[in-house]
């Protein structure tokens, strides 16, 4: 292997992985630890901030530079990429349809014929349903966010309730999760001492504070949001225990539309909730496993009466 060909390998397995022993690396290219050493200079000389660590425990990774160094994308990445900033081109995150468009441009630039018609085609078979009146996300919000998630630093920002009255808030974020129409911050309200869910399109003015922590026993992120977002508003809860695994329920309930409990084995707990019966009824039809109904009281009696319904409609038409 020449050394370009090894430089850019040893690229790849850096950005593969978060930290590389210097040993492994020399194992994996099939050449001195001396010479992995010297192709880490010349990445650094490209511009690619390759940090090291010695002693026991030490290694190489890859960095954060004062530039952004050229990417090295295999070619399932590359059309990821390019497909990921057309949706981006028609997104809710306001200020970031340019910065794609300008992107996408740069990388069809430098792909191969064959990946540009994958992306095409895939291009091509794809309609994208208009956002309808979802809010809009600041994109200088949203990275702002995921920073204090990615370094454990927290954050202050105003925010504001559902009846539009602001407060200013001082959090240690966990996660951001996106449920395919919203995007929520996961984070731990310091001045309230609980978790919260913040929609992220209420968000104003975050600041990183230079606070670092760690939490000992974070909860899930996406449970988190589902039962803030799928039955938390809602008056009307439903309980049903169900004759399937809760792995199997999740992979057909999303989380925005019922909140999935293990039971064992065979069964789980699904969690549901309206502001009347009648779509508590209309959803709990529409689940595929046998179940039972756990409460309320009145939706096992009002399935009891759908059932009987159907029944003499069936009857009557044979």
């Amino acid at each position: 292997m020449d050394t370009a060909a090894r430089v850019l390998r040893l690229l790849s397995l850096l950005q593969a992985r978060p930290q590389w022993d210097g040993a492994e690396l020399a194992s994996r290219l099939e050449v001195t630890s001396r010479t992995v050493r010297r192709d880490v200079t010349r990445l650094r000389s490209l511009g690619y901030p390759v940090e090291a660590d010695p002693g026991l425990g030490g290694g190489y990774r890859l960095g954060h530079g004062g530039r952004l160094p050229p990417l090295l994308l295999d070619d399932d990445e590359a059309v990821a990429v390019a497909v990921g900033l057309r949706v981006a081109t028609t997104t809710t995150i306001s200020g970031i349809e340019e910065a794609a468009i300008a992107a996408l441009a740069k990388l069809h630039q430098v792909l191969p014929t064959r990946l540009r018609e994958q992306v095409t085609a895939v291009a091509g078979s794809t309609v994208q349903l208009p956002p309808g009146d979802l809010p809009s996300i600041d994109g200088e919000v949203l990275v702002a966010l995921a920073a204090g998630c990615r370094r454990t630093e927290g954050i202050r920002f105003t925010y504001r309730d559902h009846a539009g009255r602001a407060s200013e808030r001082s959090v240690e974020p966990l996660r951001i999760v996106h449920t395919g129409r919203r995007w929520y911050l996961v984070a731990r309200d310091r001045d309230r001492g609980a978790w919260r869910t913040f929609r992220i399109d209420r968000v104003t003015a975050p600041t990183l504070t230079g606070h670092r922590y760690r939490f000992d026993d974070p909860p899930d992120p996406v449970a988190l949001v589902a039962e803030g977002t799928g039955l938390a508003p809602w008056e009307i809860e439903a309980r049903v225990l169900v004759r399937a695994d809760a792995d199997t329920v999740t992979r057909v309930i999303p989380p925005g539309q019922g909140v999935v409990e293990v039971v064992d084995a065979t069964s789980s707990v699904l969690r549901f909730a309206a502001n009347d019966l009648a779509p508590l009824v209309d959803y709990a039809a529409r689940i595929p496993w046998e179940f039972e109904v756990l409460e309320p009281a009145e939706l096992r009696e009002a399935l009891q009466e759908l059932g009987e319904r159907l029944t003499r409609a069936s009857a009557s038409t044979a």
